[in-house]
């Protein structure tokens, strides 16, 4: 997002924030009606078109979101979707984009209110590895002839009682609403999304063996002084790194690992 949207997603977000960080909010039914707005917005182009009109006040457009989800809402989303079409947008998309982050940060919100934001941290990363791993299962979530029925269906056998209800939510709304994007790029959003509702960076370290909770724990200190933020550890065991470790933290590759350094040396010799 550039500009106006940029200035606006910033200020839903602290609008975001400051409704949920009252307790008495039920921010599982908050996620669930801003998922729903997203998905009208998304269908009605015309009238997300009017919503971000320029032309328009944003009192025009903050009334026309009451008569509209007045009924169909509850109070808290119906209030933060009017105070989000108040603000400029540069593109019209942009507002949906938004509206469809904020839904899913207030499903992360639940999490962390219960104190599972690790575990639907982990079981996002752990999805995305298990759809990596098997091109069947990929095409079948990923089939546009197939229903949103139909890949619920499927999920649900995958994820009921194996993952927490909030990874359930946001896997289904990505796979059933994928907005043009590809699985595995929605599946990388939602963790960054997931790791900044604690401020922190996500790595993704990949070890020929499992790491002992003190290698964890020096490896995290280590990586939080060097970026200078708290960091998440998503962990992997992959046999072919032969030793040591690989580190990504965004597009940044730590490279530690004796397959590495070996292919490093053989393109040393070869030059």
């Amino acid at each position: 997002m550039h500009g106006a949207s940029r200035e606006a997603l910033a200020a839903a977000r602290e609008r975001l924030d400051t409704l949920t960080d009252n307790t008495s909010v039920d921010v599982t039914r908050l996620a669930a009606d801003l998922a729903s707005v997203t998905a009208l917005l998304d269908r009605e182009v015309s009238l997300r078109r009017v919503l971000t009109d320029p032309a328009q006040t944003g009192e025009a457009k903050a009334d026309l979101v009451g008569r509209l989800l007045g009924t169909q809402v509850g109070g808290e989303a119906a209030d933060l979707v009017a105070g989000t079409v108040r603000s400029r947008w540069s593109r019209s998309r942009d507002l949906v984009d938004s509206l469809e982050e904020l839904a899913d940060t207030a499903d992360l919100t639940a999490a962390q209110r219960a104190g599972t934001l690790d575990d639907v941290e982990d079981e996002l990363f752990r999805f995305g590895r298990i759809v990596a791993s098997d091109p069947g299962l990929r095409a079948a979530l990923t089939d546009r002839s197939a229903t949103a029925a139909a890949k619920s269906e499927l999920l649900g056998t995958l994820l009921d009682s194996r993952a927490k209800a909030e990874t359930t939510r946001l896997v289904t709304r990505l796979v059933t609403r994928p907005r043009g994007r590809s699985l595995e790029a929605g599946l990388e959003s939602l963790s960054k999304l997931a790791a900044e509702r604690r401020d922190r960076m996500v790595a993704i370290v990949t070890s020929a063996v499992p790491l002992s909770d003190q290698q964890k724990q020096r490896l995290g200190e280590s990586l939080a002084k060097l970026y200078g933020r708290a960091m998440h550890l998503n962990l992997d065991v992959d046999p072919g790194v032969l030793g040591g470790i690989r580190v990504q933290v965004g597009d940044e590759i730590i490279n530690g690992s004796i397959a590495d350094r070996i292919d490093e040396a053989s393109r040393r010799m070869a030059g």
